[in-house]
């Protein structure tokens, strides 16, 4: 299964630190809106999102259709094929996608541990 890009959204107290912090491990703003209280930061090819009061915990992430640069790839598998397949192995979702329509879409789901998994196609 093609998942795409992958990234942590670290859910934050305060963007500006976080933000400063991060670019003292040697990330840089690639995305995001500092008004808007969230930033997407890169260290080569490893990605965080910074978001503050947007979640309560944090996230991992994989966007369909995205390389590490935000490139639309070749080939891909849809967030909706992704969904039939996790639901064909009795992955339980607590948020689905409608398998009718097309393009940009989101699932929500959590791993064994409790920890949040979003599959963000933006495409």
């Amino acid at each position: 299964m093609k998942l795409g890009a992958f990234s942590v959204s670290l859910s934050v107290k305060d963007i500006h630190a976080s933000k400063t912090f991060y670019e003292t491990l040697g990330f840089s703003v690639f995305a995001g809106d500092l008004k808007r209280n969230y930033l997407i930061m890169k260290n080569g090819d490893s990605i965080i999102g910074l978001f503050q009061g947007m979640f309560e915990q944090n996230i991992l992430t994989f966007n369909p259709g995205w390389d590490q640069n935000a490139n639309t790839l070749d080939s891909y598998d849809d967030v909706r094929t992704i969904q039939k397949h996790l639901k064909s192995n009795s992955v339980k979702l607590e948020k689905e996608t409608d398998e009718s329509t097309s393009g940009p879409s989101s699932i929500v789901f959590y791993d064994p541990d409790g920890n949040t998994i979003l599959i963000d196609q933006h495409i």
